[in-house]
């Protein structure tokens, strides 16, 4: 009798390690994570909810990686699943259950079947734009803008009226930050036509339709505030400097300009609205100011700081963790140096300082930087080559070539920009006369946009501006 109890209790021992070695986790299973990015809000109706293979939920509140807490049972050497038989071993579907607040959630590389941990899922998530969305480009080989409409699949739509009146080869458009006013640089003429902007998106010349500048205003912009109006005079050497006043018409400060280094092509101003920087082409520096009182402005100590050889433009930008940077084209417009892209951060009191390394390089000629994907990714336009260099913005703002380094372009691509949500890319192609349109992919690739790859523009379209 004591045998037989002994044999049961042996047996039922057995069967107990059996059920739970088969219940319990196996070192070999996989664990299945990603990276979400493009969160914009914080608390639960901001979170995301992610579920995998229609069970396993998992809220996600902030940008960076995630990993579900159950892994998906591996298939044994002999093919037998952990559990859940041979159909079934190794796989995973992601998807998103709940989307944020305001937001859109897409999953890329959600689902197959694991052969060790998982990674790479990535979620991207981007703002609904619920408002219109136009563009606005300056044609400098026929004085006019051309206006178009940004549809729900990110391709420009010309508008009804298609162009208006600008002045003598305009060369820069910019529009103020409520997106009631629009600005351009006049280089041949010597001026600033300014602009309301409609509820339907159409530009309409103000009263006066211009205002003066210096000799061959080359870049214009406006501050984050609103407030001021900043001019690059690539034939004074100057910056010209102006407060926004009623209706949008600019007012000249007192005093009415500031100097520059030599030939400065492109103008600046940080996410703060407190320092502005201006890319000289002819010195091969950077003239940096600090903003004051009421707008104008007074170079910093150092006033200048070097840059490549024939630096284009300059771009400042938030990285994902906060920091500021700040990205110069080199174009190198008369061979004498390799075509590169300076980078700097933004250090205390507004002073650019170079990055180790201080430069990586471009296609041929690159004359415009953008940073698009919540300060992500870094899209430059080379006019030489006629492409576009796509680039990953590391730890410290630190620009890394994607693995597919260049996407192709028009011809003579001269500005790159990215649209209000964030989604697509625009490069305007001063010798096709044309812009080409991206969506920005996984990692933040681009493709072009199947519906329009390119859509018409004027004679020689230099610059474009993106507004909602």
């Amino acid at each position: 009798m004591h045998l037989i109890i002994k044999r049961l209790m042996r047996c039922a021992l057995s069967w107990a390690v059996m059920l739970l070695a088969a219940c319990a986790p196996h070192a070999s299973d996989y664990s299945i994570g990603g990276t979400v990015t493009g969160l914009t809000g914080s608390g639960l109706t901001n979170s995301v909810v992610l579920q995998n293979n229609g069970r396993d939920n998992l809220t996600v509140s902030s940008n960076g990686g995630f990993t579900f807490a159950t892994k998906v049972p591996s298939c044994s050497a002999s093919g037998a699943a952990s559990g859940v038989g041979v159909a079934n071993c190794g796989l995973y579907n992601v998807t998103v259950l709940t989307q944020p607040l305001g937001q859109t959630c897409t999953v890329t590389g959600g689902s197959g079947t694991a052969t060790g941990n998982v990674t790479s899922v990535a979620v991207i998530c981007t703002n609904i734009i619920t408002s219109p969305r136009y563009a606005y480009v300056a044609n400098a080989g026929d004085g006019t803008v051309s206006q178009y409409t940004i549809s729900a699949n990110g391709s420009l739509t010309a508008m009804t009226t298609a162009t208006v009146a600008a002045g003598t080869t305009p060369h820069s458009v910019t529009v103020d930050p409520s997106g009631k006013y629009a600005y351009v640089a006049n280089s041949g003429s010597n001026n600033i036509s300014q602009y309301t902007i409609s509820t339907d998106g159409t530009l309409t010349a103000m009263i006066p339709a211009t205002v003066a500048t210096g000799t061959n205003p080359y870049s214009v912009t406006v501050d984050p505030s609103g407030h001021y109006v900043y001019v690059a005079n690539e034939g004074s050497n100057t910056i010209s400097q102006y407060t926004i006043g009623t209706g949008g018409a600019l007012i000249p400060m007192t005093p009415a300009t500031v100097a520059s280094g030599a030939s400065p092509y492109s103008v600046t101003v940080d996410s703060s609205g407190l320092y502005v920087y201006v890319a000289n082409e002819g010195s091969n520096t950077i003239s940096q100011y600090a903003i004051g009182a009421g707008g104008a402005l007074t170079p910093m100590t150092p006033a200048m700081v070097a840059a490549g050889t024939n630096p284009y433009s300059v771009t400042v930008a938030i990285g994902s963790s906060g920091q500021e940077y700040a990205y110069v084209a080199n174009s190198n417009s008369t061979n004498t140096g390799s075509s590169t892209i300076s980078q700097y951060t933004i250090g205390a009191g507004g002073t650019l300082l170079a990055m180790a390394p201080a430069t990586v390089a471009a296609g041929t000629n690159p004359v415009s930087v953008t940073v698009a994907g919540s300060g992500r990714y870094a899209y430059v336009a080379n006019y030489g080559s006629g492409n576009v260099s796509q680039y990953t913005i590391g730890t410290g703002g630190v620009l890394t070539a994607m693995t597919t380094a260049l996407v192709a372009a028009g011809t003579s691509p001269y500005y790159v920009t990215v649209d209000p949500s964030g989604q697509y890319i625009y490069v305007v192609n001063e010798g096709g006369y044309n812009i080409s349109q991206y969506i920005i992919g996984a990692g933040g690739v681009l493709t072009p946009i199947a519906s329009a790859t390119t859509v018409a523009a004027g004679t020689n379209p230099i610059s474009i501006v993106t507004a909602q």
